[in-house]
């Protein structure tokens, strides 16, 4: 499959929906309960976002491997940071297609995976050879990156055996961020993922970061609140999506 991890967040979000900040980027196809339907691109997100929860009977978040989304989608990563544009922009009349194809299918979860997996074979498969050391790298600069102690960037160039400046291009334009930013996004995405402890100190300490004061700095500026006020859920004002 070249499709990655498949979130199915179908359902009444009548809460309100937090997006959190996320090194991925993804296909969204979304059914609204009005009966209509779009695919949309999700490009990696650095801040979190509050929306007023809506009814969606259908709506699938496909997030693509590190490495894969540019060769996929066509213009560099770093471009779609922090947006959500309609895949038919980057497609053209394919994705248009795709889009009314996938609202043709009843909602069945597992041939709407199944036509995205078929379409993105497709659109490799149209394009020029992607190169598959690049590719590897990506993934490589990713996964190191992604740890509870991430590899400083010469020493990850040196083990790939690629200079700086070539590896943190080759992040920023296919995974969509510098390595920096790239870690810290992960480093986030960690503590957000261990959930509520008792003390956030022993918190910042299992997710990588230096100290407390280091990850509360970190959820001000990507979440928008201090990390006791989030697990709290005293969170920013809902907004329209």
């Amino acid at each position: 499959m070249l499709i990655g991890k498949v979130d199915d967040l179908s359902g009444d979000t009548g809460d309100g929906i937090v997006h959190t900040p996320d090194i991925a980027t993804a296909l969204v196809f979304r059914t609204t309960a009005a009966g209509r339907s779009d695919l949309v691109v999700v490009g990696p997100r650095t801040r979190a976002a509050y929306h007023v929860g809506k009814d969606l009977p259908v709506c699938l978040k496909v997030r693509l491997p590190s490495g894969a989304a540019r060769p996929l989608l066509g213009p560099p990563i770093s471009e779609l940071v922090d947006r959500v544009v309609p895949l038919a922009d980057l497609w053209g009349d394919s994705g248009v297609r795709l889009e009314r194809r996938l609202a043709c299918l009843g909602g069945d979860r597992d041939l709407i995976r199944d036509h995205l997996d078929a379409a993105l074979r497709a659109r490799i498969g149209s394009r020029s050879p992607v190169d598959p050391t690049r590719a590897r790298l990506v993934r490589a600069a990713a996964t190191a990156l992604s740890t509870r102690r991430p590899t400083h960037l010469p020493d990850l160039a040196r083990r790939l055996a690629v200079s700086e400046r070539h590896l943190r291009g080759l992040l920023t334009e296919d995974a969509g961020l510098p390595p920096k930013s790239f870690a810290r996004v992960a480093r986030l995405r960690n503590a957000l993922t261990r959930g509520r402890v008792s003390r956030l100190a022993e918190l910042a300490a299992t997710a990588g970061y230096y100290d407390q004061s280091h990850m509360t700095a970190d959820f001000r500026s990507m979440m928008g609140v201090p990390p006791a006020a989030f697990f709290a859920g005293r969170l920013p004002d809902l907004q329209p999506c």
